[in-house]
């Protein structure tokens, strides 16, 4: 199964992309000795459309290109529900055992997430009832996801 993070908007060079950079090759390296078969970010261009809800669906559309039939789909939200990083490992492990090709964690533009892919989601979930900059929103995620590898291969990164 691989992990994948979509997500709308592109990160700029800068120290926030050489972070999530070093949480997702981070994530790679140990991701084959838990059975998946990858971590990568996928990122595309904020929607033009003049509309909130045209926009939403042109990004929701473009995200949903990402995601593989048959993937346990993630929506990232404010309005989700907080889990723990164990809870979040358990997850993903869940998915892989049952065969699921892909575990797919979405991250909506400014606008957020459109209703019909959220509605899709097996689980929406968010780091707590503030609002973050997606800058920081990647890099948490790459980093619990790199958690989560290491909570699967009882690594001690996670400690409680």
């Amino acid at each position: 199964m691989k992990i994948i993070l979509a997500a709308v908007g592109r990160l700029k060079n800068g120290a926030e992309r050489d972070l999530c950079a070093r949480y997702l090759e981070r994530a790679q390296a140990s991701a084959r000795g838990v059975a998946l078969s990858g971590v990568e970010m996928k990122e595309i261009d904020e929607g033009r459309a003049r509309r909130v809800e045209d926009r939403k669906a042109e990004e929701a559309k473009a995200l949903a290109g990402f995601i593989a039939d048959g993937a346990r789909l993630i929506v990232l939200d404010e309005r989700g529900r907080a889990i723990s990083s164990a809870d979040f490992a358990a997850d993903i492990g869940r998915a892989r055992d049952e065969g699921a090709p892909a575990y797919a964690l979405v991250i909506g533009g400014p606008d957020g997430i459109d209703p019909d892919l959220r509605a899709k989601a097996h689980k929406v979930i968010a780091f707590g009832a503030m609002t973050w900059p997606h800058q920081l929103v990647r890099i948490m995620a790459t980093e619990q996801i790199y958690r989560a590898i290491t909570i699967l291969a009882g690594h001690p990164y996670h400690r409680v």
